[in-house]
């Protein structure tokens, strides 16, 4: 039996979450509108009209659902560089994939101090997290 489609191996390390919540994308001084496609401790795939370079450090801030924190849904502000873009067809919003490299969850007044920045890797493999220093 041979299949038309060739085995292809999973090469993620974090759980992925198809989740559609809307994002605001923050890159030199503006801010965009957008919504995911998907997320994990690692990334996040989203959509927006902003045009990104490939390489460039962004800030997202969105809400965290409840699926993903296995708790209550948390304001979250991330930092990452942009791994991959996906350019609009037809019309459509631009792709875009960014890998993490900090977060930090937010009050509801989204008052919180740059410094509480953690590392994603050591939050996901259970570590005790410090704040990433400037």
């Amino acid at each position: 039996m041979t299949s038309a489609e060739p085995n292809r191996l999973e090469r993620r390390a974090a759980q992925r979450f198809e989740v559609h919540v809307p994002v605001a994308v923050h890159f030199e001084g503006r801010t965009w509108p957008a919504f995911t496609q998907d997320l994990s401790g690692r990334g996040i795939f989203f959509f927006t009209d902003a045009l990104l370079p490939v390489g460039a450090a962004v800030e997202l801030t969105f809400t965290m659902p409840s699926e993903v924190t296995l708790g209550q849904n948390m304001p979250v502000r991330c930092r990452g560089r942009v791994l991959r873009i996906a350019p609009s067809q037809g019309g459509q919003r631009n792709g875009i994939a960014v890998q993490l490299d900090s977060y930090e969850y937010l009050p509801a007044d989204d008052s919180a101090p740059i410094s509480q920045f953690v590392r994603v890797s050591a939050a996901l493999a259970g570590e005790s997290v410090r704040p990433l220093s400037r």
